[in-house]
């Protein structure tokens, strides 16, 4: 019988370093990938790892379930293969390479620049060992265990019971197969054998098959396959044996009215995910993936994107128990490689993910890529993508192919028609325009492609826990106006049923080196829960509020804490009908919810430390702290251009903060790029003071150079939003005298 020994330790050293000793999994980049910089190193790893003494008469094999980007492996100083592809399991045989003791394995990883995917994308390239790594010992007789990384047992269930399972042994001359099938309280339902080949099969009927039904019944079966050297099983045993899990379960979507799972319509609402952790990197526990998992159900998603690669078996084995319907995707990511390299690493990663994956339920969708459309669009590119949705469904006939496109995407993009459904990746209202805008949008792709499944694969804003503001606007990186936007992006899902899917951007926090979002280094910081999972920001609970049906009230805004008079709305997020707010134990009034959201207005704080509380009948809100004060505090606004962390301690500074006016009769940095460049005055002062405030006018004399799409969504962001992204390079003072200008020209 087989056996897994899982390897724990090993000698590591980067190179033209020595050797140390790390625990497995193992990352090098746990701290520099996560701190800001764009400079956390990728290059070559070494490992060294101590293999137990083999078993006389057994095979012995290495798995490796992931190991970024490449990597070569060798047994005592014998190379056994090189794998492309940071996110799959791997194995190779170790046995000719084996002594009767003091065995080596040698790994040698690079995250470094390769002709793999993925090349670019918005997250860190953790380097090195990071899932498990398992010694393996088999009879020689055995299911193969280099059949794609896979355990060489595939069921295909139908709803009717008819049960197809495909078993793949190897030396398995005169050998029997046998199959049972199990329910989740492990009866036997159903058995099958048949004579062992290269290729096996057996077709079971399951009598009335109880159906995989999502998060409210996650139903689960077991097939054990059992591999005999011989015919007479009562008198035989194994020699190998492989337990897989799988469910019974239909799925469609409708053009007009979304997802159908087993014949009922259910809305799928839900998160992307990443991941790495805080200080881990994607060297993490399985702790720390039920605590996703845990987390992702409290909030009351019933899906989940896992971006934008191949993640751990133990996550899909959580989702299958839990019920979350899954897209899983390979990183075919922002950048086009034009190289047969390249295009035939592709096909190995989605024939791995879909080889690997095939049994779980819980997956329902293969996503071929994401946003690939950021390069130039081009005739091999979209052959690869063909190829990509023919080969998934080749393999896979049962579920659907899809892609996540970039924004800019025209609407009758062929792209739009390679895969059976699709989905845009859309920042109205964080990067460009208003978040009012996501819902027109939606219509027109829908009127215009009236047989197209539109889904929405990434949505979000910034959201960092110590900017706050009682007038939230794009790019402020406040907690509020993030809470203002996922409020308005959910009432524009819940009016437009043909989305056969939704997935915010993203549950929870990530590094990303690259970026200096909002005053924090190295972090994507669209989460809804923070990097370390220790703190669910506020927009967690208007989604448990929409999402959750357990009755709940949440008091947001407890990080606001010093409020000026003007400052002292109070909202709640609720499931509840109505509810009553409490202020130092006074009970101040009773509201209904409209749209799971109540508004306090103005209420009465006393100078220093108020408690304010809510609830709903026997439903008790949270309890936070609300301090009254006289002036706004200027340590919640974001520092404009380079100023230090305590800008606001600058009277100058907040001088010209005050300075800036935004009339409704004048033009402002306020208003949108392309309505200022349609006034010829503010158009001018534009091609003067752009240029003057950043140095060049290279934004200008690019626009004539840009496509269509991208001139939309560049006209329809505000002149500020597009300031905040230009960083440090524009300063406070030229922001200010680009803005006074402005409020000169009347609309």
């Amino acid at each position: 019988m087989r056996t897994v020994t899982l390897m724990t330790q090993a000698r590591f050293a980067k190179q033209g370093e020595a050797l140390v000793n790390v625990a497995l999994p193992h990352t090098w980049n746990a701290l520099d990938g996560q701190d800001g910089g764009a400079d956390y190193w990728r290059g070559i790893g070494t490992y060294e790892i101590d293999l137990p003494n083999p078993t006389k008469g057994m095979k012995q094999y290495i798995e490796i379930r992931g190991a970024n980007h490449v990597a070569t492996v060798y047994c005592n100083g014998r190379e056994l293969g090189t794998h492309k592809g940071g996110f799959s399991t791997f194995r190779f045989d170790l046995t000719p390479a084996m002594k009767s003791e003091n065995n080596v394995l040698t790994v040698v990883v690079t995250n470094g620049v390769s002709d793999i995917y993925p090349q670019n994308a918005d997250f860190t390239f953790y380097g090195g060992l990071y899932r498990d790594v398992n010694f393996i010992e088999v009879n020689e007789t055995h299911y193969d265990l280099l059949k794609d990384g896979t355990n060489a047992v595939f069921v295909t269930p139908h709803c009717s019971g008819k049960t197809r399972v495909d078993l793949f042994p190897v030396n398995a001359a005169g050998c029997t197969v046998a199959v049972e099938l199990k329910d989740a309280e492990g009866n036997v339902v159903g058995t099958a054998t048949t004579g062992a080949s290269e290729h096996a099969h057996v077709i079971i009927d399951v009598k009335e098959p109880h159906k995989w039904n999502g998060m409210a019944d996650p139903y689960c079966y077991t097939c054990e396959a059992k591999l005999y050297k011989g015919v007479d099983l009562l008198k035989l045993a194994p020699v190998d044996t492989v337990t897989v899990t799988y469910g019974y379960r239909s799925f469609h979507v409708d053009p007009n009215t979304g997802f159908h799972l087993n014949g009922k319509s259910v809305p799928l609402h839900g998160v992307s995910r990443h991941q790495d952790r805080l200080d881990k990197g994607w060297a993490i526990s399985k702790a720390d993936h039920e605590e996703d998992v845990t987390l992702i159900k409290e909030l009351g998603a019933n899906t989940i994107r896992l971006a934008h690669y191949q993640h751990d078996q133990y996550f899909y084995d959580l989702c299958d128990k839990t019920g979350f319907v899954l897209w899983a995707e390979i990183p075919f990511i922002s950048q086009f490689i034009p190289t047969k390299e390249a295009y035939n690493n592709t096909i190995s990663q989605m024939t791995e993910l879909v080889a690997q994956n095939y049994n779980h339920p819980a997956i329902m969708f293969w996503g071929i890529s994401n946003e690939i459309l950021i390069g130039a669009d081009n005739e091999p590119l979209r052959k690869n993508l063909r190829d990509l949705a023919k080969l998934a469904k080749s393999m896979d006939p049962s579920r659907l192919t899809t892609m996540a496109q970039v924004s800019m995407t025209p609407m009758d993009s062929e792209h739009n028609y390679i895969t059976d459904v699709v989905s845009y990746n859309h920042y109205f209202g964080w990067y460009g325009g208003d978040v009012e805008d996501n819902g027109p949008w939606f219509d027109k792709f829908h009127a215009l492609n009236p047989d197209t499944c539109l889904g929405v694969s990434e949505y979000g804003a910034e959201n960092i826990l110590k900017w706050h503001s009682a007038e939230p606007e794009n790019h402020d990186y406040t907690e509020e106006y993030a809470n203002h936007y996922h409020q308005e992006m959910l009432k524009t899902f819940a009016t437009r049923p043909y989305l056969w899917s939704t997935h915010q951007w993203n549950c929870f926090d990530f590094a990303a080196d690259a970026r200096n979002e909002g005053g924090i280094q190295g972090r994507n910081n669209k989460g809804l829960i923070t990097y370390d999972r220790k703190i669910k920001k506020d927009a967690f609970y208007i989604y448990k509020a929409w999402w959750n049906p357990e009755p709940m009230v949440w008091v947001s805004g407890g990080r606001f804490v010093n409020r000026a008079p003007e400052e002292r709305n109070v909202i709640v997020y609720t499931n509840c009908d109505e509810v009553t707010l409490v202020v130092n134990g006074a009970e101040v009034a009773t509201k209904k919810a409209e749209d799971h959201m109540i508004t306090f207005e103005n209420v009465a704080l006393n100078d220093g430390e108020n408690t304010v509380t809510a609830y709903s009948g026997k439903v008790k809100g949270n309890t936070i702290t609300l301090c009254g004060v006289a002036e706004h505090d200027y340590s919640y606004d974001l520092p404009d251009g380079n100023q230090g962390v305590n800008w606001f301690d600058d009277p100058e500074l907040v001088a010209m903060k005050k300075a800036f006016k935004y009339p409704k009769d004048a033009f402002s940095i306020k208003d949108k790029f392309g309505v200022l460049m349609a006034h010829p005055e503010a158009a001018a002062l534009l091609g003067n003071l752009m240029k003057n405030a950043m140095g060049n006018n290279a934004m200008m004399s690019s626009m004539g150079q840009m496509s269509d799409e991208m001139m939309s969504f560049m006209n329809n962001m505000r002149l500020s939003d597009m300031l905040k992204m230009a960083g440090d390079g524009v300063s406070m003072k030229a922001k200010l005298a680009l803005n006074q200008a402005l409020n000169a020209i009347k609309k």
